[in-house]
C-alpha cells in the first residue's frame, strides 16, 4: 500500500498565490491547491481530463468561455484540450484530479 502523509509533501508554487501539493499515482495526477484571495490562474488548455473538486473557498472558473462562481461541493470535469482559467474570489482548497499524469508537474 502507497499511503501518503499529505502534510508532508512540499508546496509547490504553479502560479503566484496559488501553492499546491502534488500526487502521482500510477496513471494520474492529483493537485490540492491552497489559493490566496484575488490569485489567478491564467487562461490556458492542456491534453489533460481535469475534475476540480471545490473543498473549501469561492473560485470563479471560466472555461470554454463559460463563467460560474463555484463554491464546496461544486465538481467540474473539463475535457481535454478545452481553454480554461480561475480566479480565487477567497482562500480557496481545491482538489484536482488529472488524467493521464501531468509530467509538467513532476
Amino acid at each position: 500500500m502507497n499511503c501518503l502523509d499529505l502534510n508532508g509533501l512540499p508546496k509547490r508554487e504553479l502560479a503566484p498565490g496559488c501553492p499546491a501539493r502534488i500526487v502521482h499515482s500510477q496513471f494520474m495526477t492529483f493537485v490540492h491547491w491552497y489559493f490566496v484571495p484575488g490569485s489567478l490562474i491564467p487562461g490556458h488548455a492542456h491534453p489533460h481530463e481535469q475534475v476540480a473538486t471545490m473543498i473549501e473557498g469561492e473560485l470563479e472558473l471560466t472555461v470554454g468561455g463559460e463563467t460560474r462562481r463555484i463554491g464546496p461541493g461544486a465538481v467540474v470535469v473539463i475535457p481535454p484540450n478545452a481553454p480554461h482559467s480561475a480566479k480565487a474570489l477567497t482562500p480557496c482548497y481545491v482538489i484536482d484530479a488529472f488524467y493521464p499524469i501531468r509530467e509538467d508537474y513532476r
